[in-house]
């Protein structure tokens, strides 16, 4: 397989049946900017659908940072660690260890989308919900939750800044994540902007899947980028993820070429991204593009525990952790083609 000059922009792909990409990014209402920031309330009014905003996170790149997680995801990766993240719409989730099977929640659906049975507890038909959450606003019990919620960028950046002290501490800041967070182009970008003019660190995960002209002048806000390589073969990427890499591979060699600090990371997934000809294709792709790091990411079951919660396609791959000694075989197999292989990135 050659890695050579970068293709022009094939047609954005999309998993079957899955929402394409899109922004998200309206105008929503005027908020009286926090003091010290900003005041370009342009990007300030922008709107965009938050899955989660994690404050004092220590493995999604340097120092203390607060992940903003955004909604939305071309890809159906079948190892998915945020299942929840992969629909760009705001949903309802159970939780059915807090239930107390009250059946409240059935009562208040305005679409009758829910109902209670012995055998499985709370049903909520994905199908006719239509997702306004009058259900997680009755529920006591906290089993019935908002998975997403429309947000402006000032709403975002004021809970992050309430961290400051952290960030300037240890070196940390904002990281921008998904799903993927390029999805919301618009959205993504204002947010980025801000946080800059607010002077913080910016880092931004992404699987690599969007297009280059939306996403190439956020790119001077991006302190550093980490890029998700799973599988380099066409065809058994999209056995794997729902969509072909081509647009992936061609921003991966932009990146490698861009001025913006790059770091590839490669999931380490059994019977997936883990074979013997996947990993050879990863070290040949990655020598190509000239990198002489990678974060290997081994893999574990955490987000399977998540799939049915918010009605997830998606099916468990029913696999243990990767094992260390497995994983640092790896690692050696990169570092012996000169590559320095970090486990677990940072």
């Amino acid at each position: 397989m050659s890695w050579g000059t970068p293709v022009a922009d094939p047609p954005l792909q999309v998993a079957e049946g899955r929402v394409a990409a899109q922004s998200f990014a309206t105008p929503g209402p005027v908020v009286d900017p926090a003091a010290g920031m900003s005041a370009s309330g342009g990007d300030h009014q922008l709107r965009g659908r938050v899955l989660e905003i994690q404050r004092y996170a220590v493995h999604d790149g340097p120092g203390i940072r607060t992940v903003v997680f955004l909604k939305g995801c071309p890809l159906r990766c079948a190892w998915c660690q945020n299942p929840e993240s992969l629909d760009p719409r705001p949903q309802i989730g159970h939780v059915a260890a807090p239930c107390i099977q009250c059946g409240a929640c059935a009562e208040v659906c305005p679409r009758g989308a829910i109902r209670l049975t012995r055998e499985r507890g709370v049903e909520i038909d994905r199908a006719a919900c239509q997702r306004c959450g009058s259900c997680a606003d009755e529920c006591v019990a906290d089993a019935m939750r908002r998975i997403g919620r429309e947000r402006t960028v000032l709403e975002v950046l004021q809970s992050v800044l309430r961290d400051r002290e952290f960030y300037d501490r240890s070196g940390g800041g904002l990281t921008l994540s998904g799903g993927e967070p390029f999805l919301q182009h618009r959205f993504a970008a204002g947010l980025l902007r801000e946080a800059k003019r607010a002077g913080l660190h910016n880092v931004v995960e992404t699987c690599g899947h969007f297009r280059w002209h939306e996403v190439e002048p956020a790119l001077r806000d991006v302190d550093l980028l980490y890029f998700d390589l799973k599988v380099i073969d066409d065809a058994k990427h999209r056995s794997c993820t729902g969509v072909g890499n081509r647009r992936i591979l061609a921003n991966a060699r932009r990146m490698a070429s861009s001025e913006t600090p790059v770091v590839f990371r490669c999931p380490l997934v059994p019977g997936h991204t883990a074979t013997n000809e996947n990993l050879s294709d990863l070290i040949h792709f990655l020598r190509d593009l000239g990198q002489d790091l990678v974060h290997l990411l081994p893999y574990h079951p955490f987000g399977e525990g998540k799939l049915a919660r918010a009605g997830s396609p998606l099916r468990p791959l029913g696999l243990d952790p990767m094992p260390a000694e497995v994983a640092r075989e790896i690692a050696s197999r990169f570092e012996a083609a000169g590559l320095r292989a970090v486990l677990g990135g940072s």
